[in-house]
């Protein structure tokens, strides 16, 4: 289970992998994957040959070998193998192993659409579309156990498809899936008036804001996600019938490696060629932003990630006018 949805319960990561859970297998940052655990079960990847029964029992987060290094080698030598770490499928993790069915929302993104939306447990949250369901867990964490998410997406087998993913991560107490084009049918009109929050995720998301404004409670709280600029134009005008305190932000997240490394010192001949400080590691020192540790060459360096994340979209927030104002 992703979210405990009793408060007498206790969370994913306090307790043991049983048969049935998905559990997140990570090897390093940049690699996880979901899997699901069960009997006979076999995991095999560039570290070795991982069986699902040496899991059960384990603790979340715990570290497992291979079977090589477990049984030693084939001569009773070294072992011979690698390990992973087993992690407790949170929604942050969820959102790097799901499926990409469509274009998903990231961290920085989501954190930004909680945040902003103002959940907390018992909240009501109108979400269009569903999509990989990567910001739907994340919605029905913030609002559990006794919030509700109501997620539509017009795609009949990606709705079925994020159905089956919050049902084996045990959310179906939470969120709702169903099938509607709300660009062309609106929300259901059983929601009028009974949502604290809604999330659009459309091509055309104007043509859904009327409807989401008769949703909300008052001073309920509208998010749409856009790519592109021109969409977030034609959706602000039509936001600004009912709805007031529009913002518009763009997340751009900038990740730094630090590593322990060494820097080389100019010899007699180099420095009596480029002076006192020699323009390559001049260069270096001003890229890396390195600060030195010890009296030796050992330095930490500190630089931008060459693969860092870019553009992803627009967030546009909006509050409900109040009656009168």
């Amino acid at each position: 289970m992703m979210v405990p949805l009793d408060p007498s319960s206790k969370p994913t990561s306090q307790r043991r992998i049983a048969e049935g859970d998905t559990v997140v297998v990570y090897e390093r940052h940049d690699a996880m994957r979901a899997v699901a655990v069960r009997p006979g079960g076999v995991l095999q990847n560039r570290f070795g040959v991982f069986r699902h029964d040496d899991w059960i029992g384990r603790p979340f987060g715990c570290k497992v070998h291979s079977a090589a290094a477990a049984g030693g080698g084939a001569r009773g030598g070294k072992a011979k193998g690698g390990f992973v770490h087993l992690l407790a499928p949170t929604p942050e993790l969820w959102t790097l192993v799901l499926s990409h069915r469509t274009q998903i929302l990231y961290l920085a993104d989501i954190s930004l659409v909680v945040s902003y939306l103002e959940l907390v447990p018992g909240c009501v949250v109108l979400e269009s579309g569903t999509g990989s369901g990567s910001l739907t867990t994340s919605l029905a964490r913030a609002v559990a156990p006794h919030g509700r998410v109501f997620t539509f997406d017009f795609h009949d087998q990606r709705a079925a498809s994020a159905r089956e993913d919050f049902e084996r991560n045990g959310l179906t107490s939470v969120i709702t899936v169903a099938v509607r084009d709300i660009q062309g049918q609106g929300f259901p009109e059983e929601h009028t008036g009974a949502a604290d929050a809604v999330f659009l995720d459309l091509p055309q998301p104007w043509l859904a804001i009327p409807s989401a404004g008769t949703m909300l409670k008052q001073d309920g709280v509208l998010c749409s996600f856009s790519p592109c600029i021109e969409q977030v134009q034609r959706a602000c005008e039509a936001m600004r019938s009912c709805f007031t305190d529009i913002r518009t932000f763009e997340i751009l997240l900038r990740t730094y490696e630090v590593r322990e490394g060494g820097l080389k010192g100019a010899t007699t001949n180099e420095e009596s060629n480029a002076g006192p400080l020699a323009q390559k590691k001049r260069k270096l020192l001003a890229a890396a932003e390195t600060l030195d540790v010890t009296q030796n060459s050992s330095s930490v360096m500190v630089r931008p990630c060459g693969t860092a994340r870019g553009h992803t979209g627009y967030l546009t927030f909006a509050r409900l006018r109040v009656h009168g104002n």
